[in-house]
């Protein structure tokens, strides 16, 4: 039932939003995306291993922050050329944390960046296993998954605090649920609703309509308040 209601949960959020068009860039062919940088619709990103690397740098930026801090952030560093590893290993230190200041904790996420570079250039193209990225200083199971499902387009679906917030008030998993027991349920309920050539589209998807769903009703304590999915999942 609870697989059902997962599945339910999604559907009416996709109905409810439209498509996401997750992960925005900024450094693209402006044809393939709208104004706001979200390429709604199309999926075939990312294109180019500097896309690749932006979603990668992006997903180190936004712990703990807003993207809209994370896009300022972006928007400095291709004003300095040094939205690929080798634009960034070109700046000195000072600039480069004054680059990603919007973004907050500067000082700890530039060390954590400049570190990734060397790891990132040594995959030539290649896609990182979980495994490997979890051993990076800086990447943790949220940031990992993030890198993988949009960067990568691996089936790995993304669990952040919303998610938690937005199941545990639904009554689908328990308040002390764990990272991968919330994402083993996310994606096992999901497998068996859905073929496998759609999976990476609808995880894209899912993550993103549940962050923007939440955004407006999982902000603040109460968490849920007046949120229609409870009249559609109980």
């Amino acid at each position: 039932m609870s697989k059902n209601k997962i599945f339910t949960l999604y559907k009416i959020l996709y109905k409810t939003y439209g498509q996401q068009g997750w992960w925005p860039l900024i450094n693209y062919d402006k044809k393939d995306v709208n104004s706001l940088d979200y390429h709604i619709g199309n999926y075939s990103f990312p294109k180019t291993e500097s896309e690749v690397f932006e979603i990668c740098l992006g997903a180190f930026l936004t712990q703990n922050v807003a993207f809209t801090s994370v896009v300022k952030s972006l928007h400095n560093l291709k004003t300095l050329n040094a939205l690929t590893p080798q634009g960034i290993k070109n700046l000195d230190q000072e600039s480069f944390k004054l680059a990603i200041k919007p973004s907050g904790y500067f000082n700890q996420k530039s060390k954590y960046i400049l570190g990734f570079l060397h790891f990132f250039e040594t995959l030539n193209g290649t896609t990182p296993t979980r495994e490997a990225l979890l051993g990076i200083k800086g990447i943790g199971e949220e940031t990992a998954e993030s890198i993988l499902l949009y960067a990568y387009n691996q089936e790995e679906f993304v669990v952040d605090a919303y998610t938690k917030r937005v199941l545990f008030s639904l009554k689908l998993i328990s308040e002390k649920s764990k990272y991968e027991e919330v994402k083993a349920t996310m994606q096992e309920a999901l497998e068996s609703c859905i073929p496998k050539v759609q999976r990476i589209k609808v995880y894209q998807e899912y993550h993103a309509l549940i962050v923007h769903h939440a955004k407006n009703h999982y902000s603040r304590k109460p968490y849920g308040k007046e949120c229609m999915l409870h009249l559609f999942v109980y």
